[in-house]
Protein backbone atom coordinates (compact mmCIF):
# COMPACT_ATOMS: atom_id res chain seq x y z
CA UNK A 1 0.00 0.00 0.00
CA UNK A 2 1.11 3.21 -1.17
CA UNK A 3 1.42 6.08 1.65
CA UNK A 4 0.08 9.61 -0.44
CA UNK A 5 0.23 12.23 1.94
CA UNK A 6 -2.73 13.38 2.64
CA UNK A 7 -4.18 17.20 2.09
CA UNK A 8 -6.75 17.95 5.01
CA UNK A 9 -9.91 18.82 3.36
CA UNK A 10 -12.06 21.93 4.33
CA UNK A 11 -15.11 21.49 6.50
CA UNK A 12 -17.16 22.56 3.51
CA UNK A 13 -15.60 19.52 1.84
CA UNK A 14 -15.85 17.42 4.89
CA UNK A 15 -19.34 18.13 5.14
CA UNK A 16 -20.33 17.45 1.75
CA UNK A 17 -17.84 13.94 1.30
CA UNK A 18 -20.16 13.36 4.48
CA UNK A 19 -23.42 13.65 3.30
CA UNK A 20 -22.50 11.71 0.09
CA UNK A 21 -21.63 9.05 2.10
CA UNK A 22 -24.57 8.81 5.00
CA UNK A 23 -26.64 9.35 1.39
CA UNK A 24 -25.30 6.31 -0.26
CA UNK A 25 -23.45 3.64 2.41
CA UNK A 26 -24.79 0.79 3.49
CA UNK A 27 -24.01 -0.10 7.09
CA UNK A 28 -23.51 1.93 10.00
CA UNK A 29 -22.32 0.75 13.50
CA UNK A 30 -24.56 1.57 16.11
CA UNK A 31 -23.50 1.81 19.68
CA UNK A 32 -25.34 1.62 22.63
CA UNK A 33 -25.10 1.35 26.64
CA UNK A 34 -27.39 -0.40 29.16
CA UNK A 35 -26.85 1.09 32.36
CA UNK A 36 -26.62 -2.03 34.25
CA UNK A 37 -25.02 -4.47 31.28
CA UNK A 38 -22.79 -1.96 29.72
CA UNK A 39 -22.00 -1.10 25.96
CA UNK A 40 -23.83 -2.82 23.21
CA UNK A 41 -22.34 -2.09 19.86
CA UNK A 42 -23.71 -3.95 16.68
CA UNK A 43 -23.92 -2.94 12.36
CA UNK A 44 -26.98 -2.26 10.73
CA UNK A 45 -28.58 -1.52 7.75
CA UNK A 46 -29.38 2.36 7.51
CA UNK A 47 -31.14 4.96 6.10
CA UNK A 48 -30.41 8.71 6.17
CA UNK A 49 -33.59 11.53 5.26
CA UNK A 50 -31.38 14.19 4.98
CA UNK A 51 -31.59 14.96 9.09
CA UNK A 52 -31.62 11.81 10.63
CA UNK A 53 -30.22 8.42 9.85
CA UNK A 54 -32.39 5.41 10.60
CA UNK A 55 -31.61 1.93 11.35
CA UNK A 56 -34.34 -0.84 11.95
CA UNK A 57 -33.88 -4.01 14.31
CA UNK A 58 -35.72 -6.30 16.38
CA UNK A 59 -38.41 -4.95 18.94
CA UNK A 60 -36.38 -7.32 21.27
CA UNK A 61 -32.75 -6.77 20.01
CA UNK A 62 -30.35 -5.49 23.22
CA UNK A 63 -30.41 -1.81 20.89
CA UNK A 64 -34.02 -1.47 21.20
CA UNK A 65 -33.90 -2.16 25.16
CA UNK A 66 -30.76 0.06 25.37
CA UNK A 67 -31.92 2.96 24.06
CA UNK A 68 -35.14 2.70 25.75
CA UNK A 69 -33.25 2.88 28.54
CA UNK A 70 -30.25 5.60 27.59
CA UNK A 71 -31.52 7.12 24.13
CA UNK A 72 -27.78 8.71 23.92
CA UNK A 73 -25.99 6.57 20.86
CA UNK A 74 -22.83 7.33 18.49
CA UNK A 75 -22.88 5.81 14.74
CA UNK A 76 -20.05 5.12 13.01
CA UNK A 77 -20.14 4.69 9.23
CA UNK A 78 -17.71 1.41 8.81
CA UNK A 79 -14.05 2.71 7.23
CA UNK A 80 -10.88 3.33 9.63
CA UNK A 81 -9.05 5.67 6.98
CA UNK A 82 -12.22 7.78 6.19
CA UNK A 83 -14.17 8.65 9.37
CA UNK A 84 -17.10 9.53 10.34
CA UNK A 85 -18.68 9.39 13.88
CA UNK A 86 -22.29 10.71 14.56
CA UNK A 87 -23.50 11.23 18.03
CA UNK A 88 -27.13 11.92 18.98
CA UNK A 89 -30.64 11.05 20.83
CA UNK A 90 -32.45 7.61 19.19
CA UNK A 91 -36.02 7.54 19.31
CA UNK A 92 -37.89 4.28 18.54
CA UNK A 93 -40.57 4.02 16.69
CA UNK A 94 -42.82 0.76 16.38
CA UNK A 95 -42.91 -0.33 12.72
CA UNK A 96 -46.94 0.43 13.17
CA UNK A 97 -45.86 3.65 13.92
CA UNK A 98 -42.53 4.35 11.77
CA UNK A 99 -43.15 7.51 9.63
CA UNK A 100 -44.55 6.37 6.05
CA UNK A 101 -41.45 8.18 4.21
CA UNK A 102 -38.73 6.77 6.53
CA UNK A 103 -40.16 2.91 6.19
CA UNK A 104 -40.62 3.43 2.62
CA UNK A 105 -37.01 4.66 1.62
CA UNK A 106 -35.59 2.06 4.14
CA UNK A 107 -37.57 -0.09 1.86
CA UNK A 108 -36.55 1.33 -1.65
CA UNK A 109 -32.65 1.19 -0.52
CA UNK A 110 -32.54 -2.14 0.61
CA UNK A 111 -35.50 -4.15 -0.82
CA UNK A 112 -36.92 -5.20 2.20
CA UNK A 113 -40.20 -4.10 3.95
CA UNK A 114 -39.64 -4.82 7.78
CA UNK A 115 -43.51 -3.70 8.15
CA UNK A 116 -44.39 -6.67 6.02
CA UNK A 117 -42.36 -9.61 8.30
CA UNK A 118 -44.07 -11.82 10.92
CA UNK A 119 -41.61 -10.79 13.51
CA UNK A 120 -42.02 -7.14 15.59
CA UNK A 121 -40.08 -4.54 14.00
CA UNK A 122 -38.26 -1.34 15.90
CA UNK A 123 -37.36 2.00 13.69
CA UNK A 124 -34.85 3.90 15.37
CA UNK A 125 -34.53 7.38 14.21
CA UNK A 126 -30.96 9.21 15.75
CA UNK A 127 -31.12 12.73 14.53
CA UNK A 128 -27.11 13.97 14.78
CA UNK A 129 -25.94 16.32 17.70
CA UNK A 130 -22.47 16.08 16.96
CA UNK A 131 -20.43 14.49 13.83
CA UNK A 132 -16.53 14.14 12.91
CA UNK A 133 -14.92 13.31 9.74
CA UNK A 134 -11.37 13.16 8.87
CA UNK A 135 -8.92 11.07 7.31
CA UNK A 136 -5.54 9.79 8.93
CA UNK A 137 -3.76 12.44 11.03
CA UNK A 138 -3.54 15.19 9.16
CA UNK A 139 -7.13 15.91 9.36
CA UNK A 140 -7.53 15.45 13.20
CA UNK A 141 -7.72 19.18 13.46
CA UNK A 142 -10.70 20.21 12.26
CA UNK A 143 -12.40 16.69 12.84
CA UNK A 144 -15.85 18.30 14.27
CA UNK A 145 -17.93 19.11 11.57
CA UNK A 146 -21.71 19.90 13.56
CA UNK A 147 -21.81 20.75 16.61
CA UNK A 148 -24.73 20.92 18.94
CA UNK A 149 -27.05 20.08 15.55
CA UNK A 150 -25.39 22.54 13.48
CA UNK A 151 -22.99 21.95 10.86
CA UNK A 152 -19.76 24.18 11.06
CA UNK A 153 -18.72 26.22 7.90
Amino acid sequence: MQNKKIVPRSAVERRRETLDRLATDRDVWVATAHPDHGPHQIPLWFSWDTQAVWVCTSATSATVRNVRKDPRVRLSLPDTFDVVLLQGMAECFPASDVPKEAADAFAGKFGWDPRAEDGSFVYVRVVPKAVRAWRGEAELRGRIIMRDGAWLE
